[in-house]
């Protein structure tokens, strides 16, 4: 599964992700000690986020339901990689308390009778430790390891809690007229978190 995304170390990913999610007050040992799958994994092309947001009267009672998308091509067109945003510290107040990610693979398995429905996500990092003071909006772009490759990680689906929405940072130069939309990840180099798409991002990413 993983190398047919381009991540073929999608299993050591899952060992890590596994260890932390049975050991969660545990530093992660050596990677030969993290509990392998061996039993067959199953990949979807999207996942549902149910959320209350009791200042949006469209929804009802405030509840609302948004797809996230992790295909390799939508609607028989290009492929469409949606942002999310991931709960860090629900203490901390709007865009302090949450991470911003890229889902890459939505997939599941079982390991030891527990059912694990989980995200293969690319992390963004944030830029500066406040919004714009331009725009109100937070700023943020793909965050790397220590080889300069991508950062990715193994997340649960309960850590999501609804899509995100990115704007990319023009800078000074003109935006080509024949940029598609679906390569603007890799178009710019940084973003704007959009607080401003619904009420429920307003609330978030402030």
């Amino acid at each position: 599964m993983g190398k047919d995304i381009g991540h073929p170390e999608l299993p050591n990913l899952v060992a890590i992700f596994l260890f932390h999610q049975r050991n969660p007050d545990m530093d992660l040992p050596d990677i030969s000690k993290c509990p392998r799958v061996i039993d067959p994994g199953y990949s979807f092309s999207s996942a549902i986020a149910t959320f209350y947001a009791p200042s949006d009267l469209s929804g009802e009672n405030g509840m609302h339901q948004q797809r996230i998308h992790a295909t390799s091509s939508w609607r028989n067109g290009p492929p469409r990689y949606d942002c999310v945003f991931v709960e860090k510290d629900p203490t901390l107040p709007g865009f302090q308390g949450l991470y911003l990610a890229q889902v890459l693979l939505f997939f599941s398995f079982d390991f030891r009778n527990v059912h694990y429905p989980c995200a293969l996500v690319q992390w963004f990092t944030t830029i500066g430790n406040e919004p714009c003071a331009s725009t109100g909006m937070w700023m943020v772009e793909h965050e790397y390891d220590e080889s300069g490759d991508p950062l990715v990680g193994v997340i649960h689906l309960d850590g999501i809690l609804r899509p995100a929405h990115l704007i990319g940072i023009y800078g000074n130069e003109c935006v080509p007229h024949d940029l598609h939309y679906s390569d603007s990840d890799s178009a710019f180099h940084s973003f704007y978190v959009n607080k401003y798409s619904d009420y429920h991002a307003f609330q978030l990413a402030f």
